[in-house]
């Protein structure tokens, strides 16, 4: 498995996980923060300097789950991963990524309160004659603490969260170890294994009264989505939508829905691509609205949006498909597209 340490910058994960290395069998130390150094090196000047933070980078977020995939696999046991993620989407891309290789992830906070922690920070060492830069660590730990702030609703409610403010980071480690060993900090995240080809999927469009589009927000991915999902084996498209419809949101379609558009998307490493279907649940009354479930371990949530809103949720290559499905909602026909593009019309 592996133990994310999450916390503020300056919290001292890396010295807790060096003492919970040393109290958990078989455990080796995973730094996410050397990933973000190779790609400094590796990647032009221009590209670095047009995100705030390596974590911003796709590259890293991807490699972050390859590499501990790999070192798991070559190792073993548990990996103790001290890493600030502050940002929801990434913990779903990263954790997902972890699940979809079945690595299980025991999700752990280190909270201090900020009196505290400030006052570590401002006893932060760094290399001896380096002054300068150990200011400008302390000036990144400080400048995001107000990240960390807003970031630590979902946090808390995603972690097992322990107040370190009065502990050493032995007694830190002895508490994560004794937590992990009951059991907590699992991460209920749905496990969906990556594609290794070409797949087919469906996704279902429903409506509220006011004629908005249905969205949810996953947790095993980041950015929202449509009900639905890959298509198994042997299975038609449309009954592929409603048997997602009815596992994601507990909603009983009564007939089959009608397909919108049928989408061609090209293979983008490390994806595969396939086909990408959208078709048209209807209207739900009010009441069915209400009664939509949320199987916790898969969708964090869902709202009704317009198409304004929707596009600034969905990422550009699902907001251009809905943008052909509504349009072909209104004609009444079905459309054709590659890439988003519509063809033969």
């Amino acid at each position: 498995m592996i133990v994310w340490l999450n916390g503020a910058f300056g919290a001292g994960k890396t010295t807790v996980a060096r003492e919970l290395v040393g109290l958990l069998p078989e455990s080796v130390l995973f730094d996410p923060g050397l990933v973000g150094a190779g790609l400094r090196t590796a990647l032009p000047r221009k590209r670095l300097d047009e995100v705030a933070d390596c974590q911003d980078l796709p590259a890293w977020r991807r490699l972050v789950v390859d590499t501990a995939a790999a070192l798991h696999g070559e190792v073993g046991g548990t990996l103790v991963t001290p890493m600030t993620l502050l940002r929801q989407e990434y913990r779903d891309e990263i954790f997902g990524g972890l699940a979809a290789r079945r690595i299980p992830v025991r999700h752990v906070l280190l909270e201090v309160g900020e009196t505290v922690l400030r006052e570590r920070i401002a006893r932060r060492e760094g290399r001896p004659g380096d002054e300068g830069g150990r200011a400008a660590v302390r000036a990144r730990c400080l400048g995001r603490l107000p990240a960390y702030r807003r970031a630590l609703d979902w946090l808390r409610a995603d972690a097992y969260t322990l107040d370190t403010s009065s502990l050493t980071p032995a007694q830190t480690a002895e508490r994560v170890a004794a937590a992990l060993r009951a059991g907590n900090g699992a991460c209920e995240i749905v496990q969906t294994p990556e594609p290794t080809a070409e797949t087919v999927a469906a996704g279902v469009l429903l409506f509220d009264e006011e004629d908005r589009v249905l969205l949810v927000d996953p947790t095993y991915k980041p950015g929202w989505e449509f009900p639905g999902g890959v298509v198994e084996p042997g299975e038609p498209p449309a009954r592929a939508g409603v048997r997602e419809v009815a596992e994601e949101l507990g909603l009983r379609l009564d007939a089959a829905p009608r397909l919108l558009v049928v989408d061609w998307e090209p293979p983008r490493p490390p994806g595969y691509g396939g086909l990408r279907m959208l078709f048209d649940g209807g209207r739900l009354p009010a009441a069915a609205a209400r009664g939509l479930l949320l199987p916790g371990a898969e969708l964090r949530g869902w709202r009704f949006v317009t198409e304004d809103e929707a596009a600034g949720l969905l990422p550009p290559v699902r907001m251009e498909r809905l943008r052909w499905a509504l349009r072909a909602r209104e004609r009444g026909v079905t459309l054709n597209l590659e890439a988003g593009t519509p063809v033969g019309t």
